[in-house]
């Protein structure tokens, strides 16, 4: 494992970890899923899911895994962002950027954010736990298996 691997190893350690310290805490300040405080807004149109989040300033978020690459938009804010692959960044909006598969970031919310996701919906579902199904790997370990899977579907 060279250089590079080894600090993407332990970001991914140090967000799996964050989230996990998020969980254990036991205060009305920790938010799993929608909620009033980062609601949730679902949009659907022709094969497309469009999910789009409203998060206060201050807060500190960590994303699910997504098993597809997909643009996010964010609309509004500004905030830093690190994920394994791409270290720590601040950005600002307006801005864009397509999100690889099997990221997983974590989050500070300097100021009030609004932040888009757009997937592909092939089946046009409008049930969200069937949408997160095809869009969200549980975990790393999961998503391996995802794309084992897939790897395997395209050779036959």
């Amino acid at each position: 494992m060279n250089e590079l691997q080894k600090i993407q190893q332990e970001t991914k350690k140090g967000i799996l970890d964050l989230e996990q310290t998020i969980k254990n805490l036991d205060h009305d300040g920790v938010i799993i899923g929608d909620s009033k405080t980062c609601p949730l807004k679902h949009s659907f149109s022709d094969g497309i899911y469009v999910r789009e989040i409203s998060i206060p300033a201050g807060m500190i978020i960590v994303g699910k895994i997504h098993k597809h690459d997909h643009p996010n938009f964010l609309l509004k804010g500004s905030v830093v962002v690190i994920t394994e692959k791409d270290g720590i960044e601040e950005l600002t909006g307006p801005c864009s950027m397509i999100s690889k598969p099997g990221t997983k970031r974590a989050l500070y919310a300097k100021t009030d954010l609004v932040w888009t996701t757009v997937h592909l919906n092939p089946t046009n579902t409008q049930d969200l736990v069937e949408l997160e199904k095809e869009i969200i790997a549980d975990s790393f370990e999961d998503y391996e298996l995802f794309i084992e899977l897939k790897n395997k579907q395209i050779k036959q």
